[in-house]
């Protein structure tokens, strides 16, 4: 995998580390795991941080942060895979997957006016939790693991590649 163009993304082991919030986390911060880019840390990075964000709960960073640091894989990257949900994306995504399921529930979707108030959260989150959470929970799945595979087949595939390359360059071969 292209590790140089990672590696300008992301921050510095020992900037993270002496962060103050952090300080608490103190030796398991320490482990090589959660900023080395190795095929095994890089996809589990995507499968946590790809499923993370496809969970409709506040503190996704925090959980996904968490998760990095349980399965010792890399942390900046499952953390940063987070935010493919933004307030770009939230209302597609999160409608999408409630769309899922109430697929997979057997039921008809509701006619959702959104509003932005305590009232609606609690009448209308009612209605559409559980589909809300079937469907997250199934498209978190989903494609956290299809993530998984491709960044272990796409790295293998350039590895292989990047020999073959230099063993043509050796032998003379174009």
């Amino acid at each position: 995998m292209p590790r140089k163009l990672i590696r300008r993304w992301m921050p510095d082991p020992e900037k993270v580390t002496r962060q103050r919030g952090l300080r608490w986390l103190g030796p398991l911060l320490e482990d090589p795991n959660l900023f080395h880019l190795t095929r095994h840390s890089v996809s589990l990075a995507f499968l946590v941080g790809i499923f993370m964000a496809f969970m409709p709960i506040p503190g996704q960073m925090v959980v996904a942060a968490l998760l990095a640091l349980w399965w010792r894989c890399n942390l900046p990257i499952s953390v940063g895979l987070v935010w493919i949900t933004n307030p770009l994306t939230i209302p597609p995504m999160f409608y999408g997957t409630y769309l899922v399921g109430t697929l997979l529930m057997g039921i008809e979707p509701i006619e959702l006016t959104i509003e932005m108030d305590w009232e609606w959260l609690k009448t209308e989150g009612a209605k559409i939790w559980k589909p809300l959470l079937i469907g997250s929970l199934s498209c978190g799945v989903f494609f956290s693991v299809l993530s998984y595979w491709a960044i272990r087949l796409l790295w293998r595939w350039h590895v292989v590649y990047n020999w073959e390359k230099r063993k043509r360059k050796v032998t003379g071969d174009r």
